[in-house]
């Protein structure tokens, strides 16, 4: 799997009060799709309040003050609309991890996803004309990032009763059985876990 940093530039004036306040940090806490809108998380620091409250007000988003304090306050509104963005992301299939960063007008954001994934959000992105830097592209070295729990649970009792040894210790109904499961559950859960890490062992990078 590929752990990616990437950076995109805002259209328009969207939160000018970012570049308003261009050294200091916006944070996405959660962002999430319903009903062809997307609702949103914002917190700000609690120096930039009245201007964050004051472009709320100019806009015709509706939002609601979800908690405030010394430090920062925090903000819900709802989109009417899926902004490109997020489209292309959703369109990518690729999961956005939050929280995301949100500075002078730029969104920088991580995520996890295949090299397959990544390209298809390259595409998107560059389909919709964004301005946007992949800050950073790492390929994971462990076998268990790729795998579901119950999958590394299942290749795990097979490494642990010799099921992967040369010859083998246990067979796969022996291991079944450790398991408690059907054979074949047991051979269905540990091809797709192989079929995983083999893929992606001979992965080639994105250009």
């Amino acid at each position: 799997m590929a752990h990616t940093r990437i950076t995109f530039e805002l259209p328009g004036d969207a939160f000018e009060f970012s570049t308003d306040h261009s050294d200091v940090e916006f944070r996405i806490l959660a962002a999430f799709p319903m009903d062809d809108a997307l609702f949103v998380a914002l917190e700000a620091p609690t120096e930039t309040r009245q201007d964050v409250l004051r472009y709320f007000d100019a806009t015709p988003l509706s939002y609601d003050v979800l908690h405030t304090d010394e430090q920062s306050i925090v903000i819900q509104y709802a989109m009417g609309t899926i902004p490109p963005p997020v489209r292309a992301i959703l369109a990518s299939g690729t999961l956005l991890q939050f929280p995301v960063s949100l500075r002078d007008g730029w969104l920088t954001f991580a995520l996890t996803s295949s090299h397959d994934r990544l390209s298809r959000l390259k595409a998107e992105f560059e389909k919709a004309g964004f301005t946007y830097e992949v800050i950073s592209v790492t390929q994971s070295t462990q076998p268990t990032d790729l795998v579901t729990d119950r999958q590394r649970e299942f290749m795990l009792a097979a490494l642990k009763h010799g099921y992967y040894d040369t010859p083998r210790e246990c067979s796969l109904t022996e291991l079944a059985a450790e398991l408690a499961v059907g054979k074949s559950t047991a051979s269905r859960v540990l091809h797709s876990a192989e079929e995983t890490i083999i893929k992606e062992f001979f992965a080639q990078p994105i250009e």
